[in-house]
């Protein structure tokens, strides 16, 4: 039974820490996009797109650096 608990735990971790790179990398391109898009909107090009642009890094590396936060404390949850 605790075997198959730790393995249930192991596969859930995984997964989770699978998420990661497709959280920053859809971060970026939201970003990307609505800056692009207020961009042709009030045709400010590339202003916002960069402005964005940055923004949706922060947010990804934001999520990358809560996820190894919560890792770290060992449960999986956030302290906050």
């Amino acid at each position: 039974m605790k075997d198959k608990e730790e393995r249930r735990s192991l596969w859930r971790n995984i997964l989770e820490a699978s998420t990661v790179p497709l959280n920053v990398v859809v971060a970026t391109f939201v970003g990307l996009a609505i800056g692009y898009g207020l961009d042709k909107l009030f045709g400010t090009s590339p202003y916002l797109t960069f402005i964005f642009l940055i923004l949706g890094i922060i947010s990804g590396f934001r999520e990358l650096f809560r996820f190894a936060r919560s890792q770290q404390n060992g449960d999986g949850k956030e302290n906050k």
